[in-house]
């Protein structure tokens, strides 16, 4: 890499590479990976638990006073007071990873009293590096990311997740596809948040939305988007979209007329979701309500492991 990077951003890309690493092992001999169920289409394998603590092990001996929240692990790690907080997800897209679908990818950042500071999106199938830190742009690999120029809504490439949870209201969410659908060039449902705002921040897509994401999945990608000249907010253009569990991302012009069409129908997760589910009350700062949301996905792993193998 040509500049000089944040001493922290080295870090992370550290971390990224070393559970990367993990991964594309693991990726060689799916059969014998153990899976277990965190809720309904909801799997976590030994290969997440594995990269979340290389992960973890490398940010901590370079900065033991950090705090960590972590997709499986929480808050277990680091110091809980600390001002600076990693936000890790070690294997975004493990349904994909799961099956073989090379659509996946780790994602660091730190968020310092609850401002992404540092960003690291690994695409380890690709060997695809993105990272950014506020203020010095984004980048993938050595190459300056900017978001796209389209200006009409009908010419855009859109991303997009589908929801899966149970609780989520899918039946209102494909109102929201059907509309969207209608007035872009194109839908795409890869299947890892993460490379999808990396996408929009490399103009691949020209806009993105989601409903029911956690912090982990949409921190590093959100710094790589404002880097790059794109908005990202929640479904009325607001800035908490960390823990709205809703998101709209795109070009200036693009995000403008997604917000329009998308307004409508903000909080359309938290319709059906219990009154327990994570982040559903409203909190004071993005960092209790980072905190907040690890608390379902830890209550969730009681269930054996079991295994899945490839269909002949």
């Amino acid at each position: 890499m040509s500049q000089a990077l944040h001493p922290m951003l080295n870090i992370a890309i550290k971390a990224a590479r070393s559970a990367g690493a993990i991964i594309n092992r693991a990726s060689l001999d799916l059969d014998l990976l153990k899976i277990t169920t965190k809720g309904p289409n909801d799997f976590v394998s030994e290969v997440d638990r594995a990269a979340e603590q290389a992960i973890i092990e490398t940010l901590l001996a370079a900065y033991p006073g950090h705090g960590i929240l972590a997709e499986e692990s929480g808050r277990t790690h680091g110091a809980r007071d600390s001002e600076f907080v990693w936000i890790i997800d070690p294997l975004d897209g493990t349904t994909n990873f799961l099956h073989g679908f090379p659509v996946y990818a780790v994602s660091i950042a730190l968020a310092h009293r609850g401002q992404v500071q540092q960003a690291v999106v690994y695409d380890p199938a690709r060997n695809d590096l993105f990272y950014a830190s506020k203020g010095r742009g984004a980048y993938l690999n050595d190459k300056r990311l900017r978001a796209s120029k389209r200006t009409r809504l009908s010419d855009a490439l859109i991303g997009t997740g589908f929801p899966f949870r149970k609780g989520d209201n899918f039946k209102r969410y494909v109102q929201m596809f059907e509309e969207v659908m209608q007035h872009c060039a194109g839908l795409r449902r890869p299947g890892a948040a993460a490379l999808d705002l990396c996408y929009v921040a490399a103009g691949y897509y020209d806009g993105f939305f989601e409903t029911g994401l956690n912090p982990w999945d949409i921190a590093a990608g959100s710094l790589m988007i404002t880097e790059a000249g794109g908005l990202i907010g929640n479904f009325t253009g607001e800035a908490d979209y960390l823990y709205q569990r809703e998101v709209v991302a795109g070009n200036p012009k693009v995000y403008a007329q997604l917000v329009q069409i998308l307004a409508p129908y903000t909080k359309v997760i938290k319709a059906d979701e219990p009154a327990a589910a994570p982040a559903a009350a409203p909190q004071v700062t993005p960092e209790q309500a980072l905190a907040a949301s690890v608390a379902a996905p830890a209550a969730a792993k009681k269930k054996g492991p079991v295994r899945i193998r490839k269909a002949d």
